[in-house]
């Protein structure tokens, strides 16, 4: 693969970024402050990795104003060095360039519409009334429901699953093994046995929304599932029916939400976090790791649940004394009522 390479002055004017050093200076990769070498840039996003800045090799280094003065070299100074580094990986990204057109392997029905600047790889299948816009990538091996709608400029990697009905905005991205679309976990029981519920609405994401690895969002039971614009969703996070996600949210790993909940816009779930069902999240919600959230949040805040790991001796010491909180309560509550 050929080796990129471009000026630090470019650099920093598709930034908007104040360059402070030598503005010819060629620059053919990306590295943290530890691991650059020569003709390399690095990032300083983090204060904690400042004290590697005086023994950086990097050719330059995207840094804040207020901390500029701590580095001599070549710098281009941002408010937010990170979304600068951000934004200038998209230059540096090896990944191949998908070619227009459909590969002979895939199976496509005559009555989908695809995009003649879209690309559609090997053993690809489209079912009926597909229809798939400007520059859409579809990987290998994905399979497209029927009447799926793909919006311009979105990515499906190799082996995603889109079930009928699923419709996807404007530069999506889908990663390999997610599954959008799938039935909902709807069953109705009759004296101990249970009786699957058609799962008969859709899932529908806005655009410029993020969908991990083996991520699985269930279509709708009636009304449909709805993750809004800009959503970035982890890998291994699980969606129910009937879920609405509000813009700008964001999920860490493992996250699961139960059926018919509401999660507000720009919330942000870290790893492991559940939400039970039929469940009100206001906006700007942050739960911590692991948090189980089981009645509604009607005010922003950071939120968080569960028990820090310790020692199995003092965990066991700990687990007793939670078992006696109640009768402990009981007991504070007599002492009270006798003062």
């Amino acid at each position: 693969m050929a080796e990129s390479s471009y000026r630090l002055g470019d650099i920093a004017a598709h930034l908007g970024a104040e360059l402070r050093g030598d503005p010819d200076t060629e620059i053919v990769g990306l590295a943290t402050l530890q691991g650059a070498s020569p003709g390399q840039m690095a990032f300083l996003a983090n204060a904690s990795y400042a004290r590697h800045l005086a023994d950086t090799q990097a050719s330059a280094v995207i840094i804040a104003p207020s901390v500029a003065d701590q580095y001599a070299g070549n710098a281009l100074l941002l408010d937010n060095p990170y979304l600068g580094y951000a934004r200038l990986s998209h230059w540096f990204d090896p990944a191949p360039a998908a070619t227009p057109g459909i590969h002979p392997s895939a199976v496509v029905a005559s009555s989908a519409t695809i995009a003649d600047s879209a690309s559609i790889g090997p053993l690809v299948v489209i079912e009926d009334d597909v229809v798939i816009g400007e520059a859409v990538t579809v990987g290998a091996g994905s399979m497209i429901g029927a009447r799926c709608q793909l919006g311009s400029q979105s990515v499906l990697r190799p082996r995603v699953t889109l079930a009928h009905d699923v419709v996807l905005g404007k530069r999506c991205h889908i990663l390999s093994g997610a599954v959008l679309g799938s039935d909902g976990f709807g069953f109705a029981n009759e004296k101990g046995v249970w009786h699957r519920i058609a799962q008969i609405g859709r899932v529908v994401l806005g655009d410029d929304v993020e969908v991990g690895a083996n991520t699985t969002i269930d279509r709708g039971a009636l009304d449909d599932t709805v993750i809004g614009n800009g959503v970035k969703l982890d890998n291994l996070i699980q969606i129910a029916h009937n879920v609405n996600i509000g813009d700008h949210s964001a999920m860490a790993a493992m996250v699961g939400i139960a059926g018919s909940t509401r999660i507000g816009r720009h919330c942000v779930f870290a790893g492991g976090a559940v939400v039970a069902g039929h469940l009100t999240i206001a906006d700007q919600v942050q739960l911590t790791g692991t948090t189980m959230v089981t009645s509604d949040i009607s005010e922003p805040g950071v939120y968080s649940s569960g028990i820090s790991a310790d020692t199995n001796r003092q965990w066991r010491k700990n687990a007793v004394r939670f078992r006696q909180l109640d009768s402990l309560a009981r007991r504070i509550k007599n002492l009270e009522k006798k003062l």
